[in-house]
């Protein structure tokens, strides 16, 4: 399969595109790039098999794990934290591709986020602090708050980040976050329904109407001393490319909004992907869909994802908006990107479109995160004022 992206396993696109968000988002303490490849070079020969994808990233998370176990023993806590942090990216790497999540899924996910609520008691630049955000009927949604510094008082413009389909607060924080507060903003990194803690432990769907989780989140924003309530925006990745614009344009507190990868019409892309017999990238196995919408079956799936389109959505947001999206992303079309772009109805919007030649052209723009982030930090530091 020719590229013009770093594919690992050069005929598996799932596979490949799991791998390199482990190694682009090294730079922001998620993995070292030897410890990749050793898991890397023992899956050649196995490829397509999620099981030994599970058990080799399993293996690696548990070396970190026992690692950081032995330097805070030392009270060596700093490089404990360094060790906890990657044991948590690769705990959760193995797990993502496992269907149906068993109790062994589970207990690897539990230890994932152990380790990364460790890593970070001893982190003081930035700080992060484990929240919960006040939701519906009782419940709440589990959310990172991210800030400069412990001791900084702010108050800080603040961004809401939501992940997409298939992945995590944690995974999010290796996204960058640490460089977006250095800007003076902080961040609330939420498993939204259907995402990490929430669909795994809490039995939270994926739901359409993301306006409500958004509007919890701002709620809880409000309650915060450290936060300028009158300064938050919204960004999103993946399927995030449906959720910010989806909250931006019916919760009007938001005064910004990112769609790290578009989406247009999610149920018109699955039942493309149904037709196809999944013979089409996809970034996780396609059970997963039916799992976090709570469906058993295709039909029943399809379904579910009906509302989930932005026609007739978007035309109501108004604060600035930004969309990125890769010219070669193999999941969603640029042409979807431009259509939806089309529609937005804010005065004040941008399209980046990351080419080939450039890098940064697949999907959510892995291949070259370097770039891609910087600019977002950028837009969202001028949108709100940071």
């Amino acid at each position: 399969m020719e590229s013009n992206w770093f594919m690992y396993f050069p005929d598996h696109y799932r596979w490949s595109a799991g791998l390199i968000i482990a190694l682009g988002t090294a730079p922001w303490g998620s993995s070292d790039l030897g410890e990749v490849d050793r898991v890397g070079r023992r899956l050649q020969g196995k490829v397509g098999d999620d099981e030994a994808w599970f058990d080799e990233w399993t293996r690696m998370g548990e070396e970190l794990e026992a690692l950081a176990r032995e330097a805070a023993s030392r009270k060596r806590f700093l490089t404990a934290s360094g060790f906890n942090f990657r044991a948590c990216m690769y705990f959760q790497t193995g797990e993502r591709f496992r269907q149906p999540k068993d109790g062994r899924a589970l207990e690897v996910y539990r230890r994932a986020v152990a380790c990364f609520q460790e890593a970070a008691r001893y982190v003081e630049h930035p700080s992060i602090e484990p929240v919960e955000v006040p939701y519906e009927g009782g419940k709440s949604l589990p959310a990172l708050f991210v800030k400069p510094a412990a001791e900084a008082r702010g108050p800080f413009p603040a961004v809401i980040f939501f992940d997409g389909l298939d992945v995590t607060k944690e995974y999010c924080y290796f996204w960058g976050v640490r460089d977006l507060v250095r800007r003076g903003l902080a961040c609330l990194i939420v498993d939204g329904p259907g995402n990490g803690e929430s669909i795994r432990f809490r039995g939270l769907k994926l739901r359409h109407d993301m306006e409500v989780p958004a509007g919890a989140a701002v709620d809880y924003l409000e309650t915060r001393r450290d936060v300028d309530a009158r300064r938050v925006g919204i960004m999103a990745l993946s399927l995030g490319g449906y959720y910010a614009p989806r909250a931006a344009a019916f919760e009007k507190r938001l005064k910004a909004c990112v769609a790290w990868g578009a989406q247009y019409d999610y149920h018109a892309l699955w039942k493309r992907r149904v037709e196809l017999a999944y013979q089409t990238p996809l970034s996780v196995p396609p059970d997963h869909i039916r799992w976090v919408v709570g469906a058993d079956s295709v039909e029943e799936m399809l379904k579910r994802l009906e509302p989930f389109h932005l026609r007739g959505v978007v035309e109501r947001i108004e604060c600035p908006f930004l969309m990125l999206h890769g010219e070669e992303d193999a999941q969603v079309s640029l042409a979807d990107a431009r259509a939806c772009f089309d529609a937005v109805g804010s005065k004040d919007k941008t399209l980046r479109i990351f080419t080939a030649e450039e890098g940064g052209s697949q999907h959510c723009q892995n291949d070259r995160l370097g770039v891609a982030i910087p600019f977002m930090h950028d837009w969202l530091a001028e949108k709100l004022g940071a």
